[in-house]
């Protein structure tokens, strides 16, 4: 089968160059047996044919000088991955076809384009794709391709080296998503320094090269007749820990309607959700290796988390239940838990129970895996969810997530997802 196939993939990419051959055989054959000019003078022009196309697909890629910027080697879904292409003919032969293009294997990524040059000309011009889906992808190297007029070669040189592109997956917003919030007892404010703004200004201090201006303390700098900056302190807030159960097991569905596309939007909208509000956010995922991201603040945070994402699948082997039991010493009464999952099974259940024992505040977020083409029975974790006093989001494919994960959505019985489940 791999011969046929070969040979089929061979006829296709050299199809006219196979017609001049078999015509050319076929012009010296009667050329011989007739002895008819005509003939012969054909089989002469078929057999120059062949080199001099040759040549001019091979002339035509040399003497160039091809160069590529890129601007960025991490974008977001829906955000162009755009380069700047230069491509300079040093001969003083015009090149009539180049065919420019920079191969990538992210999905809906082409970047092409065709173009002539004259003699010692150069040009210059910018190209770009839309990034359709996360993950770390590869693009280049550049390559450049011509031929002949005649279409019997295709000839191609790359120029530089492949470099690789990762894209972050794009939070949505989420107005109206709330999660418990751990009780900090007494007026626990943390005398701790940041760079950061945050709305707690705690003092102020000399005005040093560097800083903004927004953060000068103007009637300080005019009883001091110095320059004076606002320092800032940290506000108290519980942690936020986003869990994204990533075993292999529990998935469902494929490409984008899959649980595992579904529970990396949820993740990261949730993460900026609470970062935009200036709280400590973590993540924890047990993917192809677990993934622990202790909490932290600001917009840094939020790209690793996000590079995080990124790159997460949903190939782990280890279930939602043990990673909680592994890590649950992480969390204590400062700690609150959005736990994202599609399993169907009951036992994480009880080990989010067994964390609230403790003083942890949990809020669940449960993919409906039956919607994604699940067999497994989902009324297990709904009836133990039923039971407990976990907060609840329901997440159906084709549902927005703004509203899903909103205060009705919430606030829903249970009833509707047993009867579901049965």
């Amino acid at each position: 089968m791999r011969p046929i196939f070969g040979l089929w993939h061979f006829w296709v990419r050299h199809q006219n160059l196979i017609v001049v051959f078999v015509a050319l055989i076929a012009a010296w054959l009667l050329a011989l047996a007739s002895g008819f000019w005509f003939f012969f003078r054909l089989a002469y022009v078929l057999s120059a044919l062949v080199p001099l196309s040759f040549l001019w697909a091979w002339a035509n890629l040399r003497g160039l000088e091809v160069s590529v910027r890129r601007y960025a080697q991490r974008v977001q879904v829906g955000e162009n991955a755009s380069e700047r292409v230069s491509v300079n003919n040093r001969s003083p032969f015009p090149k009539l076809w180049l065919e420019v293009e920079d191969p990538s294997d992210l999905p809906g990524y082409r970047v092409k384009a065709v173009i002539s040059l004259g003699s010692r000309a150069h040009r210059s011009w910018r190209m770009g794709a839309p990034c359709l889906k996360r993950g770390l992808y590869e693009v280049g190297p550049l390559t450049v391709r011509s031929g002949d007029p005649f279409g019997l070669f295709r000839l191609k040189r790359a120029y530089g080296q492949a470099h690789s592109l990762l894209v972050y997956p794009l939070p949505e917003a989420l107005p109206h998503f709330w999660a418990p919030p751990a009780e900090l007892a007494g007026d626990s404010r943390l005398r701790r320094p940041t760079h950061s703004v945050t709305p707690t200004a705690a003092s102020v201090r000399d005005y040093e090269p560097g800083d903004s201006f927004a953060r000068i303390h103007w009637p300080s700098t005019a009883r001091m007749g110095q320059l004076m900056v606002k320092t800032f302190d940290v506000e108290p807030a519980s942690d936020v820990w986003v869990v994204l159960d990533l075993q292999r097991e529990v998935q469902a569905g494929g490409g984008e309607q899959s649980t595992e596309e579904y529970g990396v939007r949820i993740a990261c909208s949730v993460a900026n959700h609470f970062l935009a509000r200036h709280r400590p956010v973590g993540y924890l995922a047990s993917g192809a290796q677990t993934t622990v991201l202790p909490p932290d603040r600001g917009r840094q945070h939020l790209a690793r988390i996000l590079e995080a994402l990124a790159l997460a699948r949903g190939v782990g082997s280890v279930p939602l239940t043990d990673l909680l039991n592994q890590e649950g010493g992480r969390f204590g009464r400062r700690s609150t838990l959005v736990v994202i999952t599609s399993s169907t099974e009951e036992g994480w259940v009880a080990a989010l129970e067994g964390l609230v024992v403790r003083g942890v505040k949990v809020a669940v977020v449960a993919l409906e895996a039956a919607s994604f083409g699940a067999r497994q029975s989902p009324l297990l974790a709904f009836s133990a969810l039923a039971a407990s006093s976990l907060p609840t989001y329901w997440v159906r494919r084709g549902d927005d997530l703004a509203a899903a994960l909103g205060p009705q959505a919430l606030g829903r019985s249970l009833a509707g997802q047993l009867a579901r489940g049965r």
